[in-house]
């Protein structure tokens, strides 16, 4: 599928956040541009600079305002704009670390390429500043034709008539003008004039509404994962149930009680319970010997022994599930994730339960449900052999290299800038 006239060494150059969730699902398809000879570049905040050094990438370390996975989830707020300020804030005071870091002597100097994570706005900046091309990469559900209108419109009319949501607007107006850009902050963010979107196609909403000129769907880059360590189901497990609530909003301890309360001590059943950083066995009080508490495990890993998934319904968990062919019984906690748990109980390979509603009683049902449903099984099957023929971590290299070539007619390699 690569086209050898497109791949001769350049300079690429990757911008994200301390996310995991935002992380993750570039660090293969960084592995595979360094593996084709590719320099790249990735700027990170420090806390996850060795990650990304595993890749083979080049860390670009900058400092980060925006609350981080080991901060108490409550700092992102409650509202819309709570969510969302946070993001311009950072962006304003990063821009100026980033032009030092890659202009300044001794910098990393200006890339041929520009790719990016969707909430990385300096990146969109800097590509224009720098007359390079940039291309989003989205690890979530990205707009479809109509989107403005059925979603985004009514979510900000609210807040939009508010003082703050006005001044939000103001500000990131403001903050696009003087660097030479006109956009309306609402396109510059949300639609990217090239995107590759690192979800199955089968967890997008109105996916037949999709530009395909714009968005290109590749489905998951998940890798081996190996580095991230195994795990082995215990012997005379009839049945594993993997429970995890992501690496964000995990500050649930009554959720937790539930699940142990559910599937504690039911025969013939293995319980792998993730409860993150500010959650510790001692909260739960007894836990049966068939509950395993984890602060962390390798999810992958799990997955492909598991016969269910409670799930917050994270992109990256969601899709995680579906590539294993794992039943899911998502309990969303913020963001996408309403939505993509919506998007599974239509596909129907799982049960969307409110976290108001995630009672013992109604998670053990709806488990047990879902694992003895053949038809459930069917249609995972289904999805699993779908999501392999959408290209992965080499079509998502492909396309990018595809944009290296676009960039002009004269030599693309600039490793010796």
């Amino acid at each position: 599928m690569t086209n050898p006239e497109q791949t001769q060494p350049a300079h690429i150059a990757m911008f994200s956040i301390a996310a995991h969730g935002h992380v993750n699902p570039s660090l293969e398809v960084i592995r595979e541009l360094v593996a084709r000879g590719h320099r790249v570049t990735y700027a990170i905040p420090h806390l996850f600079a060795d990650k990304v050094a595993e890749t083979g990438a080049e860390p670009v370390p900058y400092t980060s305002t925006l609350p981080g996975p080991d901060d108490d989830p409550a700092a992102w707020g409650t509202t819309l704009l709570d969510n969302v300020e946070p993001f311009l804030n950072d962006a304003i005071q990063v821009l100026p670390q980033l032009i030092e870091a890659y202009e300044g002597d001794g910098g990393a100097g200006v890339p041929d390429l520009v790719i990016h994570d969707i909430t990385a706005y300096p990146a969109i900046v800097l590509a224009r500043r720098w007359g390079v091309p940039a291309v989003s990469l989205s690890p979530n559900l990205v707009a479809w034709d109509g989107y403005e209108e059925e979603v985004a419109e009514p979510m900000w009319a609210e807040p939009k008539r508010t003082e703050r949501g006005r001044a939000y607007y103001a500000k990131f107006t403001d903050w696009l003008r003087e660097n030479g850009i006109a956009d309306h902050p609402d396109p510059f963010v949300g639609r990217p004039p090239r995107s590759l979107v690192l979800i199955p196609r089968a967890l997008q909403p109105n996916a037949d509404r999709v530009d395909t000129t714009r968005y290109s769907f590749v489905g998951a880059c998940q890798g081996d994962r190996s580095g991230q360590g195994d795990w082995q189901r215990p012997d005379g497990a009839e049945r594993v149930l993997l429970v995890s609530l992501g690496s964000s909003f995990t500050k649930q301890p009554d959720f937790y009680r539930a699940c142990v309360e559910a599937f504690g001590e039911l025969p013939g059943w293995h319980v792998v319970l993730q409860v993150g950083k500010h959650v510790t066995a001692d909260d739960l009080g007894a836990v049966p010997p068939n509950v395993e508490v984890r602060n962390w495990v390798p999810q992958l890993s799990v997955l492909r022994q598991a016969d269910a998934f409670i799930t917050h319904a994270g992109a990256g968990g969601s899709q995680e599930g579906l590539a294993t062919a794992t039943p899911m019984v998502c309990v969303p906690q913020a963001a996408d994730q309403f939505g993509n748990a919506d998007v599974l109980r239509a596909l129907g390979v799982a049960r969307h339960v409110p976290k108001e509603e995630a009672t013992a009683d109604v998670l053990r049902e709806a488990v047990l449900a879902l694992v003895d449903d053949p038809e459930v099984a069917r249609r995972l099957a289904a999805i699993q052999r779908e999501m392999a023929e959408e290209g992965g971590t080499p079509r998502a290299a492909d396309l990018i290299e595809v944009e290296l070539g676009r960039r002009n007619s004269a030599p693309i390699g600039s490793i010796g800038r």
